[in-house]
């Protein structure tokens, strides 16, 4: 008997353990995930000022598209096919994988240093340092997609948490220091820092030269999971940098600090695929029928979560916000209630998407992701060019909750698909 055959009639309870203990580990990383970007968000806010932090905004929201496009090409189709597969060939696909991570942090990242160096003035150093950061920054996030593929989310936790402790002294330093492109350096090299660790937990070495063989082998996912990631996370710095000029850099500071408020839930939203993806595609290989309500129960999870924490968010008084934010805290507030209902759209969506990627449905989703990231930039620059900040935040959070619908409504016709078709063979090579 095959192991996958093993894991097919396992008894339901032990199957029901392994999940749950894999999702236990997923939110244990997410949470550390979750502290050490809040706090990096928190500690930048209070030392630099709200226009600062939009400078230093601006660099995170690219460092999210280039992120998008390593996931897109190197660890999205690692965790479709390559989750719960004999070790051998996890070993394999991670060393192509995680090498074509580094690859597009070094090219992605010249790029990104040689525009810094160009633009001067105060955006320009913290682009060139970004540019530095990034082969790190990608190698650390394509370990935890390959830890959680071979279900080992504990090994992920530990590398966060060795980014999270890393983080301490670096920011110290960097606050000394004073300058968004020293803050830039010391998130990047503490990041650089669980990269190397990663390396020791998983006994590989990213193998940059099999990145072409790699994007070969996954061209039928790798290429659009690329399209719809970047329309997401492009579609975010469109939103952005058009802010910023219609209403100003302190405009982007203030959504960003907003979006951190609500940060334990926007962090578990943008990796979320670590734990999700891989489970969906569990639930879809033993019981294909139980796919719509896994991805029911996640999402709408999700949005209730971020319901009641954004309404605790409503309850803080200003003397609280002031000492979490500091200059910041205002022009946040004004922002929570659009940006929550936002987020609880998000998390309902992120449940329908987790289905469409274990489907392998990649036509849909990219289809999904296009007219959502469409919606997100509308939505946003109208409303900020109607009513300023405020505007922009209303019109993303519609934007969310009408992209959210076409998700699902799309997994519905995926999964009436998919049921009238026998189940393919599941790639292991």
């Amino acid at each position: 008997m095959t192991t996958e055959e093993e894991k097919a009639t396992a008894p339901a309870g032990s199957v029901r353990r392994g999940f749950v203990g894999r999702l236990s580990w997923g939110l244990a990383d997410q949470a550390a995930s979750s502290i050490s970007n809040f706090a990096v968000g928190i500690y930048v806010a209070r030392s630099l000022g709200v226009t600062a932090f939009g400078v230093f905004s601006l660099a995170w929201v690219t460092y999210g598209v280039v992120l998008n496009v390593s996931r897109g090409l190197a660890t999205d189709p690692l965790v479709v096919r390559f989750s719960g597969v004999s070790d051998a060939s996890w070993r394999g696909a991670v060393a192509r994988s995680s090498g074509t991570a580094l690859g597009v942090g070094a090219a992605i990242g010249a790029a990104c240093l040689l525009v810094g160096l160009a633009l001067g003035g105060r955006v320009g150093p913290a682009f060139a340092c970004l540019g530095v950061m990034l082969p790190g920054l990608l190698l650390q996030d394509a370990w935890r997609y390959a830890f959680f593929a071979a279900g080992t989310g504990r090994k992920a936790f530990v590398n966060d948490v060795v980014w999270g402790v890393a983080l301490v002294p670096a920011m110290v330093v960097a606050a000394r220091v004073g300058s968004v492109a020293a803050f830039v350096l010391a998130w990047g090299a503490s990041a650089t820092v669980a990269a190397a660790y990663g390396c020791v937990q998983s006994g590989i070495l990213p193998r940059a030269a099999r990145a072409r063989a790699w994007l070969r082998e996954q061209r039928d996912l790798g290429y659009r999971y690329l399209v719809e990631n970047v329309s997401l996370s492009g579609a975010s710095q469109l939103r952005a940098y058009g802010l910023g000029a219609i209403a100003g850099v302190g405009a982007v500071g203030a959504v960003r600090g907003a979006e951190l408020l609500l940060g334990p839930f926007l962090a578990v939203l943008m990796g979320l695929s670590l734990v999700t993806v891989a489970e969906a595609a569990r639930v879809l290989r033993r019981s294909p029928h139980r796919l719509g309500g896994f991805c029911l129960l996640l999402g709408g999870g999700q949005a209730v979560a971020a319901l009641l924490w954004g309404g605790a968010l409503l309850l803080i008084p200003d003397r609280l916000g002031e000492l979490v934010l500091g200059d910041v805290w205002h022009s946040a507030a004004q922002l929570i209630v659009p940006v929550t209902l936002g987020v609880a759209g998000a998390g309902l969506g992120t449940g329908a998407a987790a289905g469409l990627r274990a489907l392998a449905a990649a036509r849909r989703s990219l289809r999904c992701q296009l007219f959502a990231s469409a919606c997100y930039v509308t939505g946003g620059l109208g409303g900020a060019a109607l009513a300023g900040t405020v505007g922009s935040a209303w019109g993303v959070a519609a934007a969310t909750l009408a992209g959210s619908a076409v998700w699902w409504l799309q997994l519905r016709s995926a999964l009436r698909e998919h049921l009238k078709e026998p189940i393919p063979e599941v790639r292991t090579s």
